[in-house]
């Protein structure tokens, strides 16, 4: 059984999701600790319970310690199976960290899977969904993969009431990710979105963005998406990208649409300035992929963040294959596999 700290690295739920989807698609059992150790809430939160159970059903496994604040589970899989069914995560526990655990492991089940899940879908600490449609699924077509992602409706904080369907094909033949010039021309697309708030709040976020963009000397087409009636949450957001380059920023109570607008721009721009081919989330986000890929892969990213150098370990554990990190010149960093 392989035994791993989850204090180690960046700590969080990364090492969980990572570790349990690997060790279902390799057939070996783990036990992970100190889980969350160093965070405020220690421990499993709702989005990680539903996330490992996601992957029981799918490897028909079976797991000791999933509960909720558990710092501690042990993992044993058994025969990976595709199958249909729902998650209510509750609240705004993320959708799409949950389904950073159950991709991989349903593109290696024996048929496809269907799931409906409720949740958040634009949450703090969590890739926002305009992201994972429009950035991570595109790169995974790209590796080989068929992903597709419906969004019903969204969820925000606190009250969640997200939908999204996810459908996954069993991965026929999954090949490396080359990318090592940006290529990334064009317009900066984007979708700004809110729900039971005034319509002018999206369309204020999407301007003061634009505008940002503008000045910077990039092309802009961002839309706006307002669902006036709040039944099911309250909540803003903004998503813009180009390629596989991205920016993002959540509103909350007491900030300025401006301000969201803007963030998002800048992050972007970040990117976009820098000779990386991929953002810094894309980066971490592809190392599992890479890593059971067929043949060579290669990214370049502007920083090696805590959460690459996390994933590649935990990946490392798993699987045998080695990522090479260099330094190309002043601003980016290449990453390689064989």
């Amino acid at each position: 059984m392989l035994e791993i700290d989850g204090s180690v690295g960046e700590g969080g739920g990364q090492i969980i999701r990572t570790a349990i989807a690997l060790a279902a698609i390799t057939g070996k059992e783990v036990e992970i600790t100190n889980i969350r150790a160093n965070r405020p809430k220690p421990g499993l939160s709702a989005q990680h319970v539903h996330a490992v159970k996601a992957v029981e059903q799918l490897s028909g496994g079976h797991t000791e310690g999933l509960e909720l604040r558990s710092t501690r589970l042990q993992f044993s899989p058994a025969t990976l199976k595709g199958f249909e069914g729902e998650i209510d995560i509750g609240t705004a526990g993320s959708i799409t960290l949950l389904l950073q655990c159950l991709i991989p492991v349903a593109l290696f089940a024996d048929r496809d899977t269907t799931v409906s899940i409720k949740g958040g879908t634009d949450v703090s600490w969590s890739p926002p969904m305009d992201f994972h449609t429009n950035v991570f699924l595109n790169a995974l077509r790209e590796m080989g993969c068929e992903v597709h992602l419906d969004v019903k409706r969204r969820g925000y904080y606190p009250k969640g009431g997200g939908l999204v369907t996810v459908h996954v094909s069993p991965a026929q033949h999954m090949k490396g990710f080359v990318l090592t010039k940006g290529g990334e021309e064009g317009i900066v697309r984007g979708v700004s979105h809110s729900c039971g708030l005034p319509a002018h709040v999206a369309e204020r976020q999407a301007k003061a963005a634009e505008k940002v963009l503008n000045e910077a000397g990039y092309d802009t087409k961002v839309k706006t998406e307002i669902e006036e009636r709040g039944k099911w949450t309250t909540g803003c957001g903004i998503t813009l990208w180009r390629g596989y380059k991205s920016g993002s920023a959540l509103g909350e109570r007491g900030k300025r649409a401006e301000l969201v607008g803007e963030e998002a721009a800048r992050n972007i721009v970040t990117e976009l300035e820098s000779a990386a081919t991929v953002d810094v989330h894309l980066a971490d986000q592809l190392v599992p992929y890479i890593a059971l890929a067929g043949g060579k892969s290669e990214i370049k990213v502007r920083e090696v963040t805590k959460h690459l150098e996390t994933n590649m370990y935990i990946t490392q554990k798993f699987l045998d294959v080695a990522f090479e990190i260099k330094k190309e010149g002043k601003e980016v960093f290449v990453i390689k596999k064989e």
